[in-house]
């Protein structure tokens, strides 16, 4: 099979410095995407600043989707982002995700028709964090000091096809690191942005393509990347996402009502 061409969707609001150092750990990556999308959910005028002066550093395209900041609705701006991307393999990452650099070649050597991809991520502590934001040159490895989960920042490429792990829509999803076909996505209907504030999204979404028969496979030791530190967001609207998401395991949903399909062209729906 081919090497699938790559749209690296990046999910960001209100956190240039953060972008920036994902977009530098990009510009490092030893095979390049087909291009960047940023998925702005209405960020303020310094992150697309930010983005103009890093455009000309990339060797590929840097798109900028962005929409009204009216709360959360990360459903909605991935869904535009996916309408615009051009590959057709979309990794998805958040804003604060910072890149190994066989980060896009371990995707690209992981894709596999019929199946989408959880990836995982060590997580960066404050401290450390604090210091990357500010500046620093700290070397991001399983040694980092202030490094959570350490063993998802093992790169042993040797590993990763004897990992198993969970196969549902729920355990151990985490948005901030997946990748699928884009057909795949848009034969679902993306996500349902019905979901707004935070949680379930993700789940609600790998449960409606499981349902469709896109299986799951876990993506460990090649995929590396590093989630920075951040204040916990508001669970406030979970209970009422996580209805939305037990219907679609209740009805078997394969489609959402409002998706992707709203912002595509007509030559590019899928019947």
């Amino acid at each position: 099979m081919s090497t699938p061409r790559i749209s690296l969707i990046v999910a960001t609001y209100n956190w240039p410095r953060a972008l920036a150092l994902v977009l530098e750990s990009v510009r490092r990556q030893r095979t390049m995407p087909l291009e960047v999308v940023v998925a702005d959910d209405g960020s303020r005028d310094d992150t697309r600043e930010m983005l103009d002066r890093v455009r000309p550093q990339l060797p590929v395209p840097l798109v900028h989707v962005w929409h009204e900041d009216t709360g959360f609705r990360l459903a909605a701006i991935r869904n535009k982002a996916i309408a615009a991307a051009r590959g057709d393999y979309v990794v998805q990452i958040d804003g604060d995700i910072v890149l190994h650099p066989a980060f896009v070649a371990a995707h690209a050597a992981f894709a596999q028709r019929g199946s989408w991809a959880q990836g995982s991520r060590a997580l960066v502590e404050e401290p450390t964090t604090e210091r990357l934001l500010a500046g620093a040159a700290i070397r991001l490895w399983p040694f980092t000091p202030h490094l959570n989960i350490r063993q998802n920042a093992i790169y042993a490429p040797f590993l990763t096809r004897f990992v198993k792990g969970p196969s549902d829509g729920l355990t151990r999803i985490r948005g901030a690191h997946m990748a699928f076909w884009r057909d795949d996505l848009l034969r679902v209907n993306g996500y349902d942005e019905a979901i707004e504030g935070w949680g379930r999204e993700d789940s609600e979404l790998a449960t409606r393509l499981i349902n469709a028969g896109v299986r799951r496979r876990n993506l460990k030791f090649s995929a590396v990347c590093y989630h920075l530190w951040h204040p916990r967001a508001s669970f406030d609207a979970v209970e009422r996402n996580h209805a939305l998401y037990l219907r679609t395991v209740r009805e078997h949903r394969t489609w959402c009502e409002r998706g992707v399909h709203q912002y595509l062209t007509a030559s590019d729906r899928v019947a």
